[in-house]
């Protein structure tokens, strides 16, 4: 008989436990939203933006009526992410929000790579991004070239417009 050893709530069942509860959003996100010029990326950035093959999105939305629910679900996400499988690759503030980045692997591969940012204005997201061979010495170079790229605003004006 087996058993698992991780009693713990892992992030792919808290993302299926409130995908549909009312202060969270979720999105299939697809790739095609960042357009990056390829011609200006290094061939280890070009070789993370292939890997890449899925996002999914989980984003909750802070207001006046929901402080301690924010509190509580930020708190949870914390707890996953500090678990010892979530391996931190970097962590930097963008505009008004801290964001992390995690990984699930090892040096030479990664299964899953997390983006987490929180704002204390507007409420938190977490990305979960899937792919194949995807390696993260080269995903931290890809992340460095996606802030300076431009996104494509319009496949995100559902998660936007939630947060507004």
């Amino acid at each position: 008989m087996l058993v698992s050893c991780n009693n713990g709530e892992s992030l792919q069942t808290y993302f299926v436990d409130n995908q549909e509860t009312p202060d969270f959003i979720s999105a299939d996100i697809p790739t095609t939203i960042v357009e990056l010029d390829q011609t200006t990326l290094t061939e280890d950035q070009k070789e993370a933006y292939n890997s890449v093959k899925r996002l999914n999105f989980l984003g909750f939305k802070l207001t006046e009526n929901n402080q301690d629910a924010y509190a509580q679900e930020l708190s949870k996400v914390k707890s996953i992410l500090n678990d010892k499988k979530y391996i931190e690759l970097m962590e930097f503030n963008d505009r008004a929000a801290k964001v992390v980045v995690k990984y699930i692997g090892d040096d030479d591969a990664a299964d899953e790579f997390i983006v987490f940012t929180s704002s204390k204005d507007m409420g938190f997201g977490i990305v979960r991004i899937l792919g194949n061979d995807m390696r993260p010495e080269k995903m931290a170079t890809l992340v460095n070239a996606i802030q300076n790229a431009d996104i494509d605003s319009s496949q995100l004006e559902d998660i936007a417009g939630f947060f507004k």
